[in-house]
């Protein structure tokens, strides 16, 4: 998969804010700092498309990428921030549950945890979430390049016992300073797009 021309198109929190013509979309959750922002740009090879941050929690509405007009990457704002008021975290969970539970275009999830560390209870429920809706989930394992090689399957044996992952849950251990998992996320994608089916009816 090459993308030549990836553009931010929207920030919304409404369903009228979306995108309406109609391509698939890969939505991205994970903690605050787990790399959602650099996963995205090592993905399509640019450095400033999405934002990066010293200061975890600065997404807080729904981010659409549009990817040369196949498909988009959303994300969504990080969750287990404390430093969030519980006011903004109620607003935020109102608008991410609609868009989780509601929107057509959605066609598989990609959750990004941190490699080097068990998941955290927010990794797990969030999950748990998201296999009790039936999604079609891939685990994404950050960071890998901070432990060395040789420990990544004892830490992927970790995150996967963490989250109670079945043995046929793919997780792909990821760096966005190497680029290592670039290509197996990318087939993942093309798979999802490849068997994503439309919206019966797409807005004008």
């Amino acid at each position: 998969m090459i993308i030549k021309n990836p553009q931010f198109e929207v920030s919304a929190v409404r369903e009228n804010q979306y995108p309406k013509n109609g391509l698939p979309e890969v939505v991205l959750v994970g903690k605050s700092n787990v790399g959602k922002s650099s996963f995205v740009n090592t993905m399509i090879n640019r450095k400033k498309l999405a934002r990066t941050s010293s200061e975890p929690g600065k997404t807080r509405q729904l981010n659409f990428y549009n990817m040369d007009n196949l498909f988009y990457f959303v994300d969504l704002p990080g969750y287990g921030f404390a430093q969030v008021s519980q006011a903004e975290k109620d607003k935020w969970s109102k608008f991410i549950d609609a868009y989780l539970t509601k929107r057509e275009n959605l066609c598989g999830v990609i959750q990004l945890v941190d490699l080097r560390h068990p998941p955290t209870k927010d990794d797990i429920n969030m999950y748990e979430w998201l296999m009790h809706m039936h999604k079609d989930v891939l685990i994404v394992a950050t960071k890998c390049d901070k432990i060395s090689k040789g420990q990544w399957l004892k830490h992927i044996k970790q995150v996967r016992e963490g989250l109670k992952a079945d043995k046929e849950q793919k997780i792909i251990a990821f760096s966005a300073e190497t680029g290592q998992g670039v290509e197996e996320v990318h087939q993942w994608v093309e798979e999802q797009i490849n068997n994503y089916l439309p919206p019966t009816t797409i807005e004008e």
